[in-house]
């Protein structure tokens, strides 16, 4: 009797024993996207996380949750499903990087007509490989077999990131001041906003194919556009390390805001692990040289960056301070699209702004570019009323 309720829901689109056998090889797919705080097993009703407390003073868990897009229609037209898995990944990231924060943990949706396990299993392995990269544990997803509801062939995406960052840690623009500098980091294209108006440009008014190579590229349209969306969390991580966090063996003997008066002063074993953290990293400056970061997504620069100045003030972007990727240069010249509107839409090859101390941005820019990661200052804080100016 139960083998004739599967194979009539199998009739009917959703094959759960197709679905258990792919799922079956999770555990391999999985075994080095994970942290030491992860417990139980793949394939739980939930995933568990035993998240350690005692290594902060005031753990602040930041999450976010976020597609891919049309980006997806790309991924489809030219049967490629592993680089979505890390842009999703990368963008969640992102998100909570901005904060300050660390991932801890990541989930995933995929929602599809009829599964399909060549392709399941390289949105996993995408999903995975970005999680290792990051230091983020691939805790659990959903995978939802609806006929009838995707056109054939196409899935949707979804994922949630939880991520930690102790409060006096926090990145919330508030010490952004006029004067500050803002430096760019490169994006390697569209990253995964901007598809609907990119598709209509290239595929609609310019008749390409996602095979067609296009020579101001060097490559195809189809894989330029389907390169993956930069992390820039471990990046940032390091940047808070090494400018926001005064190192122990720095601080003066005796200071007022010293860790020897700091664990002086603290006698609860509530606060054993802080103290802990506290020796290995150090303190938090009271005035950090990175003060404020954003993730430019969607909204552009024009959106985005506003969301960490202060009501006081402005940022002056420079155009032509970094070198324009060709992607958006072909974008410029053939889309007919006004300039301003450009810079709401894509990210015109910058994917993170970071608002710093202004005598100390050509070090920050000397650091992120040692670890192989361009960067320009393009643009600083003015006094004004929380917009952007792009001159």
């Amino acid at each position: 009797m139960q083998r004739r309720k599967e194979k009539a829901y199998a009739q009917a689109g959703v094959d759960i024993d197709l679905g258990n056998r792919v799922k079956a090889g999770l555990p391999a797919l999985l075994a080095r996207a994970t942290r030491s705080e992860v417990l139980g097993k793949v394939g739980g009703f939930g995933g568990l996380f035993a998240f350690d407390a005692g290594k902060f003073e005031q753990p602040i868990l930041v999450s976010s949750v976020d597609g891919v897009g049309t980006k997806l229609k790309l991924a489809f037209a030219m049967d490629r499903h592993d680089t979505v898995g890390q842009d999703l990944v990368n963008h969640c990231v992102n998100d909570i990087a901005v904060l300050g924060a660390e991932p801890l943990f990541f989930l995933d949706y995929i929602g599809t007509g009829k599964l399909q396990r060549r392709v399941f299993k390289a949105l996993i392995r995408g999903f995975a490989a970005a999680c290792e990269q990051n230091h983020c544990a691939l805790i659990g997803g959903e995978t939802a077999q609806m006929p009838g509801f995707y056109k054939s062939g196409e899935y949707d995406l979804s994922g949630t990131i939880v991520g930690v960052v102790e409060r006096a840690r926090l990145l919330d623009g508030k010490t952004i001041r006029p004067g500050d500098a803002v430096i760019g980091l490169a994006s390697s294209g569209l990253h995964t906003n901007g598809y609907s108006l990119a598709r209509k440009i290239f595929f609609e008014r310019m008749r390409l194919k996602p095979s067609s190579y296009v020579p101001e590229l060097r490559n195809s349209i189809g894989d330029e556009l389907l390169r993956v969306h930069v992390s820039y969390g471990p990046l940032v991580q390091k940047l808070i390390k090494k400018f926001n966090v005064a190192q122990a063996s720095r601080l003066p003997l005796g200071a007022p805001n010293s860790i020897s008066a700091r664990l002086k002063a603290d006698t609860g074993s509530r606060r054993k692990g802080f103290r802990r953290s506290v020796l290995a990293e150090g303190r938090w400056h009271a005035c950090p040289t990175i003060k404020g970061i954003a993730h430019i997504t969607g909204g552009g620069f024009v959106d985005n960056i506003p969301r960490v100045l202060p009501k006081s003030c402005d940022v002056v972007i420079r155009k032509g301070s970094w070198p324009m990727l060709p992607i958006f240069e072909l974008i410029r010249q053939r889309g007919g699209v006004p300039e301003m509107e450009l810079y709401q839409v894509f990210n015109m090859g910058i994917g993170m702004t970071l608002c710093v101390e202004a005598n100390k941005a050509d070090e920050v820019l000397s650091f992120i570019r040692a670890q192989k990661q361009n960067a320009w200052i393009i643009g600083e804080i003015v006094k004004g009323r929380g917009v952007v100016k792009l001159i």
